[in-house]
């Protein structure tokens, strides 16, 4: 009751922009994190396309993430968050507009099609999520700071659960109201039409966020132990583009593995998936608890090493139980590690470092996407999707040692 209370009591208190931007997550997360995630591959393989080529265009989409997360960091420092966002968010809907008339090209050049607009939105996404972390800071307080993030974090697990929910249900409406079987790309192409459009909403949600001036400089130390914070930074990347490998082979293969691996009807897909988005909120929301226990780098450590874990059922079993049940997993933890990790690495960096270090560690998330998008076509291909899924794990278990190994002192 008392944590119930406490979360009322902080919506009722938080400043209007963080208000706003929940408004703009609740959005993000309905279309890029849910429809967008369920449906993008499967259209894909509507289209013709097998794993090599979903592995290749997701792949050189998050390359292109990863290259102009640290830009947009630099972005941040010359704009200000509000302005920056307000850019990325545009490009996406131009993108995400511009891939789902791929069908209007000849099969020649359809190709570059989808892989030129699906890299103009993935320039958007990376220009907006990397100000999430430093509007959240400058956004909150540090007495309010980790409920607020929790509470993003579980909105965006909630708009993801509605999102696959929906994904899961609008390609069989559509079908009826179209006349197509589910087997032909028209279903899927105007069921993330729709969810894209939704992003216009979102934008107006940001336009009304009070303005705000670029960081300025501090002259306190935020580092410790000697390190620079350039080396603290860039350490703090790696380890976070060996932690979020979990992340990235569920986000890219899940559903393939599931849709073209074994058979599962599209509907029960989504159902996995939104279970999985639902079961994250809570989880989220304790995210208050266990860090006031391990702190924010030992929640995000604990969260790491479970991760690596939950990827061994989909890794050992051919069924897709045990694959639900590694995928749920992987996304309730996911939802308190990343919270408690971006919270981390921008409390020990200067604010007029945050832009940075949120780019850097955006850049080193869009490269283990990349890395594991690129890759993963070639080694379902060639050894099958368990290789994939233990491949996930072993990174994840690298990251999480190394996470332990250099920052003990610091997350006890």
């Amino acid at each position: 009751m008392h944590s119930v209370t406490s979360y009322l009591h902080l919506l009722r208190n938080s400043s209007r922009n963080a208000r706003l931007y929940f408004i703009t997550a609740s959005l993000i997360g309905f279309t890029l994190e849910g429809v967008h995630v369920l449906l993008f591959n499967l259209y894909l393989l509507r289209l013709g396309y097998g794993p090599e080529f979903i592995g290749l265009i997701n792949g050189i989409g998050m390359c292109a993430f990863a290259i102009f997360s640290l830009p947009a960091g630099r972005l941040t420092q010359r704009w200000g968050c509000r302005r920056t966002m307000l850019t990325g968010l545009v490009l996406v809907i131009v993108g995400y507009g511009l891939l789902l008339l791929v069908e209007l090209e000849p099969g020649v050049g359809r190709d570059s099609w989808l892989i030129a607009s699906y890299m103009v939105a993935a320039v958007g996404a990376a220009v907006y999520f990397v100000n999430t972390a430093p509007f959240l800071m400058n956004a909150t307080s540090g007495k309010e700071r980790n409920h607020v993030f929790s509470v993003y974090a579980a909105i965006g697990s909630l708009a993801g659960f509605a999102g696959n929910l929906a994904g899961g249900i609008l390609p069989t409406f559509l079908s009826l109201v179209l006349g197509d079987s589910l087997s032909q790309p028209a279903p899927y192409r105007w069921s993330l039409l729709i969810a894209t459009l939704l992003i216009l909403p979102a934008i107006l949600s940001v336009c009304a966020i009070t303005p705000d001036s670029p960081p300025q400089r501090t002259s306190g130390q935020h580092v410790g132990r000697g390190s620079s914070r350039f080396s603290l930074i860039l350490l703090l990347s790696l380890i976070r583009m060996l932690t979020i490998t979990s992340l990235a082979v569920v986000h890219f293969f899940f559903n393939v593995y599931l849709d073209a691996g074994l058979k599962v009807p599209i509907a029960h897909i989504g159902i996995v998936m939104a279970i999985g988005r639902l079961l994250a909120a809570p989880a989220a929301l304790i995210m208050p608890i266990l860090t006031s226990r391990w702190g924010n780098g030992g929640a995000a450590l604990w969260s790491s090493l479970g991760s690596a874990i939950s990827l061994i059922p989909l890794a050992l079993f051919s069924h897709w139980g045990a694959a639900s049940l590694g995928f749920v997993a992987v996304m309730v933890l996911a939802s308190i590690r990343y919270p408690t990790f971006m919270i981390y690495t921008m409390e020990v960096v200067s604010p007029e470092q945050r832009g940075i270090a949120s780019g850097a560690g955006e850049m080193a998330a869009g490269g283990s996407f990349a890395f594991m998008a690129l890759s993963g076509g070639f080694l379902i291909t060639a050894l099958g999707y368990h290789s994939l899924f233990l491949t996930g794990a072993v990174l994840t278990g690298i990251g999480t040692f190394m996470f332990w190994l250099n920052f003990t002192n610091q997350v006890r």
